[in-house]
């Protein structure tokens, strides 16, 4: 079946589900539901949360079918309403892991050695990893800072490792204007890692 096929497929389905025809809901779900599976997947790399987000997607879809004036394609629709649920799912899945970390942290006495274990000159080390954190913390702030279409391009290409064309399925956006943003996202972020290190240099 060629696309332009498919999609007035598409489109008469999805009059007559805006008309109330479950039936071809069902079918437009049935018709995306493996493409909205598979970017969930290599957004979340993560069999349950991609399925949870399969489910959750459709669901957002058939809440606002009747909203949906067919302005892009249905495929392209469902796409940009999974991405955004993976989106989601990620930034929940970082501040869960944050916090699982500081739960399960190490003890530090008020003298900032650790509780209950022998103390070992580890200075050298500890300024290291005391600088990668400090280094994460950086980027992680310089990344929430870029614009809303910058992170996510940053995001699903440098995080997810999605390709130009996929990224262009999510946000409906042409190649080149990705390319563009992401390298723009991509500088913002060496200028916040020039501005760390220089800061380190100056003695800050």
């Amino acid at each position: 079946m060629s696309d332009e096929v498919a999609r007035e497929e598409d489109r008469q389905l999805l009059a007559r589900a805006q008309d109330g025809e479950v039936a071809a809901f069902e079918a437009l779900v049935d018709a995306h539901r493996d493409k909205v599976y598979g970017l969930a997947l290599r957004m979340t790399r993560s069999d349950a949360d991609a399925a949870e987000i399969t489910q959750d997607t459709f669901l957002s879809a058939y809440q606002h079918l009747r909203d949906f004036r067919g302005d892009a394609a249905f495929g392209s629709w469902v796409h940009r309403i999974a991405a955004n649920h993976a989106l989601m799912r990620l930034r929940h899945r970082r501040v869960a892991q944050a916090a699982e970390q500081e739960l399960t942290g190490p003890e530090f006495t008020e003298r900032g050695t650790l509780a209950d274990y022998p103390v070992t000159d580890w200075s050298r080390d500890a300024e290291e990893k005391a600088l990668d954190a400090e280094l994460g913390t950086a980027i992680q702030q310089a990344t929430d800072l870029l614009p809303q279409g910058y992170r996510e391009v940053f995001l699903l290409k440098d995080v997810d490792g999605l390709s130009y064309e996929q990224i262009s399925e999510v946000t409906g956006d042409s190649i080149p204007a990705i390319k563009s943003r992401l390298h723009r996202a991509r500088l913002a972020l060496r200028e916040a890692i020039d501005d760390f290190y220089n800061r380190d240099s100056r003695g800050m």
